[in-house]
């Protein structure tokens, strides 16, 4: 539903002709769901099962080299600690991992990190990467979300991805760009809009990618042909290396319904694509910066095994919290 924009008697509205929303309206602000519906779908007796059995058998394993989790439940679990000491005793078990998701702080001050130097920051970083990379399936995916930090006399917002694309073994396979709608304003510069997301492989010649599991839909001349030929997929197009996805909102009648308090939360539309173009069900989905555990929601609602690391306890116990609503609204959503 558009909702009209009217021009306010005093302030008047710049080139009215040219302002898209003053000709349209706005889109009217709803409060989002905890969850996408794709998250909530029932899952079949025999995936239930097999989940089931892998869970008890990756537990079992888990705990021989890192003793007891946090919390494990469903699909869920989550150990509280530091993620470099995990990820070292990870490398010594059997365990591989198909799939990792995270977005590591960005030595930008906020609560949960302690500033770096920028050399110490890209070693640190180097350093968990590739024990990423260590622990990775041979066909495996990393993707790591990152924005900007100031490099001293050098830059105010520098991409990360530029200090870190080569810092590991991985393969870049390519640069994804999150775009969203609202952010810091600014006065002297450009309006920040938009993170980066690396699509990282180990193995450049043999990779899970499932192209048909995230098509756009939404194709605007869906009937076109070349030589005789459907020039679309009739599942839909590619989504292509530009994403918009919105933030996590707050405020009245616009606030997202799956907010945490977590200062630093992305949303779990744009880590389901994520965790369904580069993994199948049953495998084992990795977080080792967790924080509310937005990758850990999507992986189980889409029938992966989450595996996350957090720090802080207090992070830790939103998660949970976090969790079992989520399991709350999906069995509430199975049952009508």
């Amino acid at each position: 539903m558009k909702v009209p924009v009217t021009q306010d008697k005093v302030r008047k509205i710049a080139s009215q002709e040219h302002n898209i929303y003053i000709n349209e309206g706005i889109d009217q602000h709803t409060a989002t769901q905890m969850a996408p519906r794709s998250l909530l779908k029932p899952f079949s007796e025999d995936l239930k099962r097999n989940l089931s059995d892998q869970q008890k058998f990756l537990e079992v394993e888990l705990y021989k080299c890192l003793d007891e989790p946090f919390y494990s439940d469903d699909g869920f679990i989550l150990y509280q600690g530091d993620s470099t000491d995990f990820l070292q005793k990870l490398s010594s078990s059997n365990i591989k991992i198909d799939l990792t998701i995270t977005s590591p702080p960005y030595n930008i001050g906020k609560e949960y990190e302690a500033l770096m130097s920028v050399d110490e920051y890209i070693n640190w970083c180097s350093h968990w990467m590739q024990q990423i990379h260590n622990i990775t399936k041979p066909n495996g995916a990393f993707w790591l979300n990152v924005g900007y930090l100031e490099v001293p006399r050098r830059g105010l917002c520098v991409p990360i991805p530029y200090l870190l694309w080569d810092k590991s073994p991985f393969y870049l396979l390519q640069e994804v760009v999150w775009q969203y709608g609202a952010g810091v304003s600014t006065k002297y510069r450009l309006s920040p809009r938009n993170e980066k997301w690396l699509f990282y492989i180990k193995d450049y010649q043999n990779y899970t990618f499932n192209l048909d599991d995230i098509r756009d839909s939404n194709v605007k001349y869906p009937n076109q042909k070349k030589n005789g030929k459907y020039r679309c997929n009739p599942l839909g197009k590619n989504p292509s290396d530009v994403w918009e996805f919105s933030k996590i909102t707050t405020g009245t009648k616009r606030s997202s319904k799956e907010r945490t308090g977590h200062p630093a939360q992305f949303p779990l539309g744009i880590v389901e694509r994520v965790i369904n173009a580069s993994s199948n069900q049953l495998e084992i989905v990795l977080d080792p910066f967790a924080g509310s555990c937005s990758t850990g929601i999507a992986a189980t609602g889409l029938g992966r095994i989450f595996l996350g690391f957090e720090m802080r306890t207090d992070y830790c116990k939103m998660a949970v919290d976090r969790f079992k609503e989520f399991k709350k609204e999906r069995d509430s959503s199975n049952e009508q």
